[in-house]
């Protein structure tokens, strides 16, 4: 726990400052030093020491005894995984994601909605042979630029989804492909051509090379019911084009639906699990 004697609004960006450092290092495969960290966080090096120190001391950071050097530990993996397990995501979605990919024959996702942001939850790999895009699961889904974004997007008032990509602005934390959406304008009628068509693309718009399609699917099977999240299968620019399309969106549409049916099962399953213990204590 961070004490901050001074005061609460120092408290407040001393979390603010280990959050972001944690973010950091989530996206590093190796070690880091404390003054790249500091150079990069724009920090002091005694700071950013302190920092480090009090997320070694409680197990969410670990340092090399040889080099040093600072990593992410399997702390925030573990407690992911824990939270993904309680609302039983994986157990629900995965075997629909797994028929998806075999059919598809590419990289299938699928991301739930939580607040204003898409996260992924869970992958399948579907492609046998030629390249195969198996990107980072860590990676911001960057809603304008992602087909998977632009679906649930689509499903907003204009106004609605225009505010949300306008207050996060057209940059991202990572590189982006170079037909990602510049402009209000522009997304303007991206997101037009996702609703007639009625599923989104992305085609080096997330990153140089790849190309997605995706489609929201909701929490049961009311055609009004919320949007719960979205799926997507993404493979190579030159295996996901639009002579692909309508066949990929016809088996997103299967697979959407199937979720839908099956994803109020996660809440059932989650009230449950106190009973279903309880019984075996009794036992």
């Amino acid at each position: 726990m961070l004490l901050d004697t001074e005061g609460p609004s120092l408290t407040v960006a001393a979390v603010s400052r280990c959050l972001t450092l944690l973010e950091l290092l989530a996206g590093e495969r190796e070690s880091v030093e404390l003054s790249e960290l500091a150079d990069r966080l724009e920090m002091p090096a005694s700071a950013v020491h302190r920092l480090v120190t009090t997320l070694v001391s409680h197990g969410w950071v670990s340092q090399d005894a040889a080099s040093q050097k600072y990593a992410l530990s399997l702390r925030m993996s573990t407690l992911a995984f824990r939270n993904l397990d309680a609302r039983n995501v994986p157990d629900v979605v995965q075997s629909v994601l797994n028929r998806l990919a075999a059919e598809a024959q590419e990289y299938c996702r699928l991301a739930i909605l939580q607040g204003q942001d898409l996260v992924w939850v869970a992958r399948a790999q579907g492609a046998v042979t030629g390249l195969r895009y198996d990107p980072d699961m860590g990676q911001e889904i960057v809603l304008h630029a992602t087909a998977n974004g632009k679906a649930w997007l689509a499903t907003l008032p204009e106004e609605e989804a225009l505010q949300i990509v306008y207050s996060r602005g057209f940059g991202a934390t990572r590189k982006l492909g170079p037909n990602s959406a510049r402009s209000i304008d522009d997304l303007r009628v991206r997101l037009e051509e996702t609703r007639k068509r009625g599923f989104a693309t992305s085609v080096e718009e997330a990153e140089a090379g790849a190309a997605a399609i995706a489609i929201p699917f909701r929490a049961n099977p009311d055609p009004d019911a919320p949007v719960a999240g979205t799926i997507s299968v993404a493979g190579p620019v030159i295996r996901i084009n639009a002579d692909r399309w309508s066949e990929l969106a016809r088996l997103l549409n299967k697979a959407a639906l199937e979720l839908s049916q099956i994803w109020p099962l996660r809440t059932r399953q989650r009230s449950m699990t106190p009973l279903i213990v309880a019984a075996g204590a009794v036992r």
